[in-house]
């Protein structure tokens, strides 16, 4: 396997084999650039026109982390249609892993053989295969992860990839007349994502980062993966705290009196965080569509937020507020705020509802700086969901292309992030998309925790649940237990064991429940807190569902994690599912258990140690 680079630069040449319009790769551009000097790990090219590369590569931990600069020292500026973050070829590979994901079924694996890609070299070896794929906009996770994973069946080798990167990318899979494959990805480029970049004389520009790792299975490279990332844990969330957010109890509606209701029934009960979700701002018009004023409603807060915050805060628990910062609802009288607004074609972009505000722009920055951080300080919030319920799609007017200024639009949100960071250093940070549609390592570093989903009361919570364990950590994977009163025991031990597999948070009709209920869900926290250092540190050593639908999931699940000799199983099972050949237990010793799995939709969960 040899790394290397890929670049088009604007007239040159596209490269052939019936490839245009497919990929860049392969292009005159590219061609042209020799190897000029090793410096440690980086290696360094340039051409005959004085454009020079600058392939980075580090390990870290088990894994490398590759990047691309590009260097102009040459009297012109030059446009670039494509820059690989990472190239790597000769890669012998049987199948391809990937990770689809849509709104409340994110990380559904699919995996398919070279031959069912098409990916199959022609008779002799002219005609250029590409399987090219990623995603258009600025929610990174909206088809699929930034993620792949090659695997070689007959030597039983996975090489895994995961692209940090916040925006439109893309990732391609290319058949050499080798009938070894080369993999590359970046941005997306001119083709895919209408991104070009002008490097002016003396200018550089750097690409986002990969992470490569290889590994004997699918989760050891997972987990190599993961654990390259480098998460923005708060120290007051590295204990694993069990947070309570409202949305299902109210809906939308939050005021002081039904948050106050639910501090009454969770004093004491060990929970953490308390967070007020959406809808605590505007005038009553429904919460969808009223941010960006961020104004209290006092019909529903009188007096405005510290006063609730300071009663949560008294019954024990963190104080937790959700925005969507980024974004303008139609009842917001910022909607026709041309001036501090992305435009399209010179008119405010807008999909559905909503305006996005533009993230570069000083006084946006300032604004929010009053709005958002001057409140949590004021009202004494440790914790903050940030929300983003819609895509810019392929870009926004600005100074460069469509693709270029939506980078930059969202690289500029994350410096909101770092800023927000910097000014209340102790606050917990959740990235929240919809759910899932975040779920992106340059996101998830900036964080402390993230949603792993919209799916709050759905059957597949366990499902996906259990596909985040793939593309980042247990430790910061929010999963929900919705809890009602009409719910079975078995209910219960489906919603809560599913928050077993990363960071337990509830929701729901908490004040209906009866004391028999209460019983089975304060188990289960006791469970969860003994279980936790496996869920922050362990390894994920095993995962076998028989479903392949969401809706109507049938079969089981099963979860093992593993650290040092203590392991954390995590059953389910579904509709027409079997009792569980328990197998992974004979040669351990059960040290404890929640739930039951004697029927269809419910659960159960052991914490156990090996035999030596």
């Amino acid at each position: 396997m040899e790394y290397y680079a890929e670049v088009k630069v604007m007239g040159d040449a596209y490269g052939g084999g019936f490839s245009n319009g497919l990929t860049m790769c392969g292009s005159q551009s590219a061609a042209a650039f020799h190897k000029v000097e090793d410096r440690g790990e980086d290696a360094v090219y340039a051409d005959d026109r004085q454009h020079r590369i600058v392939l980075h590569k580090k390990a870290v931990g088990q894994a490398v982390e590759v990047s691309t600069e590009f260097m102009n020292d040459s009297p012109e500026a030059v446009t670039l249609e494509m820059l690989s973050s990472f190239a790597v070829r000769g890669i012998s590979a049987d199948r391809i892993h990937r990770l689809q994901s849509f709104w409340s079924a994110e990380g559904k694996l699919r995996t398919e053989t070279i031959e069912e890609l098409h990916l199959e070299p022609s008779w002799n070896r002219c005609g250029m295969r590409v399987e090219k794929f990623g995603n258009v906009g600025s929610m990174p996770v909206r088809k699929y992860f930034p993620f792949l994973a090659a695997e070689d069946s007959k030597r039983q080798e996975f090489l895994g990839i995961q692209l940090y990167c916040p925006s439109s990318w893309q990732i391609e899979l290319l058949c050499k007349e080798d009938d070894t494959l080369t993999i590359a990805g970046g941005i997306a480029d001119r083709d895919f994502g209408h991104w070009t970049k002008k490097v002016g004389p003396g200018e550089r520009f750097e690409t986002p980062k990969a992470v490569i790792a290889r590994g004997k299975t699918l989760y050891e490279v997972c987990d190599k993966l993961v654990k390259a990332q480098k998460p923005a844990i708060s120290e007051t969330d590295k204990k694993m705290g069990i947070i309570f957010n409202e949305y299902c109890t109210t809906w939308g509606n939050p005021s002081y009196d039904n948050i106050k209701k639910i501090c009454d029934k969770l004093k004491g009960k060990g929970i953490q965080y308390l967070v007020i979700d959406a809808g605590w701002y505007g005038k009553g018009q429904g919460w969808w569509n009223s941010m960006g004023d961020w104004s209290v409603n006092e019909d529903k807060f009188p007096g405005g937020l510290k006063k609730i915050a300071d009663y949560i805060r008294s019954c024990g628990m963190i104080p937790g507020l959700w925005f969507e910062l980024e974004s303008v609802g139609t009842n917001s009288g910022h909607y026709q705020d041309k001036e501090h607004l992305l435009l399209k074609d010179g008119v405010p972009l807008t999909v559905g509802e909503r305006r996005f505000w533009d993230m570069e722009d000083e006084w946006v920055i300032s604004y929010l700086g009053e709005k958002v951080i001057k409140l949590l300080k004021e009202c004494g919030f440790g914790y903050l969901k940030v929300d983003y319920n819609d895509t810019i799609g392929m870009g926004c007017d600005g100074p460069e292309s469509l693709g270029e200024n939506l980078r930059k639009k969202v690289q500029a949100t994350q410096g909101f992030f770092r800023k927000i960071k910097a000014e209340i250093p102790e606050i917990v940070i959740e990235n929240c998309s919809s759910g899932g549609h975040r779920l992106e390592p340059s996101m998830m570093e900036l964080v402390s925790q993230a949603s792993f989903s919209d799916a709050h009361e759905t059957l597949a919570i366990p499902l996906i649940a259990a596909n985040m364990h793939r593309v980042i950590r247990p430790e910061q994977s929010q999963i929900w237990a919705v809890l009602h009163a009409g719910d079975s025991d078995s209910r219960i031990f489906y919603s809560i064991a599913s928050t077993f597999l990363g960071r337990m948070c509830l929701s729901g009709d908490i004040y209906d429940l009866s004391e028999a209920q209460w019983s089975l869900v304060e188990q289960g926290m006791q469970f969860y807190e003994m279980a936790s250092d496996i869920i922050r540190s362990g390894v994920t050593v095993r995962c076998e569902y028989s479903t392949a639908q969401y809706n109507h999931p049938t079969g089981s699940q099963l979860v093992i994690r593993q650290l040092g000799s203590r392991c954390l199983a995590v059953l389910h099972r579904f509709e027409n599912s079997e009792a569980a050949d328990l197998e992974f237990l004979r040669n351990g010793r059960i040290i404890a258990e929640y739930g039951s799995a004697e029927e269809d939709f419910s659960a159960k969960a052991w914490i156990y140690e090996m035999d030596n």
